[in-house]
């Protein structure tokens, strides 16, 4: 069952449109502004690529992945963190999105780590 997706040129929004057939393809009006189907345009959707828990985990522990990742940046970081939720999906806890943006912007610093369940710092740190 195909899923196409739309872009209206009157109100610039998206719509997503699964198709029980391929027979039953036509573009529909927009369902947000009711815009007649000559304004959709059809856009290139993402590809999803279905993968084992195991071939993910070997994706996860290839050195490559680490290639870019300045631990000194917390903007590098907070890319890679976003990178590693991505492939592990939902077994993430619930909370992980919120500590990788405060992480990005810069609010999760040395002193919350330990808080945020982090590694508390070294004796040597102190």
């Amino acid at each position: 069952m195909p899923v196409y997706e739309y872009r209206c040129a009157s109100c610039r929004r998206r719509s997503s449109h699964l198709f029980r057939t391929f027979a039953s393809i036509a573009t529909p009006p927009c369902p947000h502004c009711g815009a007649k189907p000559e304004r959709m345009q059809k856009l290139i959707s993402r590809v999803v690529v279905m993968k084992s828990e195991e071939s993910r985990l070997e994706d996860l522990a290839d050195p490559s992945t680490f290639a870019d990742v300045d631990e000194n940046d917390p903007r590098s970081v907070a890319r890679w963190a976003r990178k590693l939720g991505e492939q592990l999906g939902d077994d993430l806890p619930d909370d992980y999105g919120e500590m990788v943006d405060q992480l990005e912007s810069g609010e999760l610093g040395d002193e919350s780590d330990e808080a945020a369940g982090g590694i508390p710092p070294a004796a040597d740190d102190l």
